[in-house]
């Protein structure tokens, strides 16, 4: 529980400092009048829907985090080059952050697979955030030592992790679509022995 705490915590800092919105909106909810079932059917869709959406923001940061990772051992990139691409790559981790951080507070309310997602997302959530802040720092510190081992090392950093984030989530909207089908099919057999 302190681990989940902790990585949720390094979350919400990093999504801050690179400054989203606020964080603590709260999600919309379902008609009033639901009942609890209601209630817990739509929180685990919205949970899919933004495991979908996280998906989308990873793949585009996965493609602005490889540009970077081509850009660590080549002198003809200036360090503008290098900014442009690591405000595109803070940009989708925002995004991703504000979705990680709406499916922590309906966590308590999704399927046990959603939330072993949640706890996975966020990890590698807070691990491209950390080395994209990183990253930054030494930038905005060192605009002329952009070729340097430690630099790269962050660009290296936040590609793996963006690369391990999408397939993350992939694997878990996957694994929802298996869920589906095998309900399908299920139910098809149930019409069938009726």
């Amino acid at each position: 529980m302190r681990t989940n705490l902790k990585q949720m915590i390094i979350v919400l800092a990093v999504v801050a400092f690179l400054g989203t919105g606020s964080v603590f909106a709260s999600p919309p909810g379902p008609s009033p009048g639901a009942s609890e079932t209601d209630d817990l059917a739509y929180l685990s869709g919205r949970a899919s829907t933004l495991l979908a959406e996280i998906k989308k923001e990873a793949a585009e940061l996965t493609r602005h985090a490889d540009t970077l990772r081509t850009f660590a051992g080549n002198p003809q990139y200036s360090w503008q080059s290098h900014t442009f691409y690591l405000n595109k790559v803070r940009g989708h981790i925002n995004a991703v952050g504000e979705r990680t951080t709406e499916l922590q507070q309906i966590r308590y309310a999704v399927l046990p697979w959603q939330k072993q997602a949640i706890t996975e997302v966020t990890s590698h959530a807070a691990q491209v955030a950390a080395s994209t802040q990183a990253a930054i720092i030494y930038l905005n510190e060192n605009q002329g030592r952009y070729l340097v081992p430690e630099y790269r090392d962050h660009l290296r950093k936040i590609a793996d992790s963006s690369v391990d984030l999408k397939d993350t989530v992939g694997t878990f909207l996957e694994y929802e679509k298996a869920q589906e089908k095998v309900q399908l099919l299920q139910n098809e057999l149930r019409l069938a022995v009726d």
